[in-house]
């Protein structure tokens, strides 16, 4: 019979915890190089819009610290100019964010332990974290990590939105094209899905959505071909399921 002593020489030992937490941390350095590419030019021109708006160089770090909503903060810099009332803030806030409602049905909250961690997890749920932590590569992924990979998100953005902000304080003109980073940043991410997942079908369904929205419904394009795409969706999975009940 296997001594109890003789089991824990078999056994490796456990790497010790700060070793985890550094390998967690270059591990979310890595996985979000790509996408700090995009988001720290983007905060540069989000940080040059709020200076150019009249408004003082740090308040590009408040909107990034503690609001962090992305094409929000763009939309909030005209709000605060015209006094808007707070309800319609809101209402605008609930329009431009409501995608973050099904995002939650699948992003791996449950991975993050601690109420502090799954806080600032729900907090910083963006487009961006929600692409990366989703992905077919992330089912592996700690809680820690995917906490240090929103962590590392908001930093590129805030960082590139203060360093905007302070430049746009010297330079007196505006830097053109620096807001096609976040639509070079999208596409990026949909790159990234096609190759691990190699489903033709959902991009070409996109695309005709987006066309049939152009051609019927050319000023509201956004909206019309988000709601297309959607239902679109739902009847391939009424469908897929049907075939699958009858299989």
């Amino acid at each position: 019979m296997t001594s109890h002593s003789a089991v824990l020489e078999r056994c490796p030992p456990a790497p010790p915890e700060p070793a985890v937490r550094h390998a967690d941390l270059r591990a979310a350095l890595r996985d979000s190089s790509s996408v700090g590419l995009a988001l720290f030019p983007l905060g540069i021109a989000f940080g040059m819009l709020v200076v150019h708006s009249g408004l003082a160089w740090w308040w590009a770090t408040v909107f990034t610290t503690f609001i962090y909503a992305g094409s929000l903060e763009f939309l909030l810099v005209g709000l605060v100019l015209v006094a808007t009332p707070l309800a319609q803030v809101a209402l605008t806030a609930l329009l431009v964010n409501f995608r973050h409602v099904f995002y939650a049905l699948s992003f791996p909250l449950h991975r993050v332990t601690g109420r502090f961690g799954k806080a600032y997890s729900t907090f910083a749920l963006t487009d961006e974290a929600y692409a990366a932590s989703t992905s077919e590569s992330a089912r592996s992924w700690t809680g820690r990590r995917i906490v240090w990979l929103q962590v590392l998100c908001q930093v590129y953005w805030a960082g590139g939105a203060t360093a905007g902000a302070l430049v746009g304080t010297v330079l007196p003109f505006e830097l053109a094209g620096l807001d096609f980073a976040l639509t070079a940043l999208f596409v990026v991410l949909a790159v990234d899905a096609f190759r691990e997942r190699r489903d033709i079908p959902t991009p070409v369904l996109a695309l005709v959505c987006a066309l049939v929205a152009m051609a019927l419904f050319p000023q509201q394009l956004l909206p019309v071909a988000f709601g297309l795409f959607t239902a679109a969706l739902l009847l391939v999975r009424l469908v897929a399921r049907k075939g699958s009940a009858r299989a």
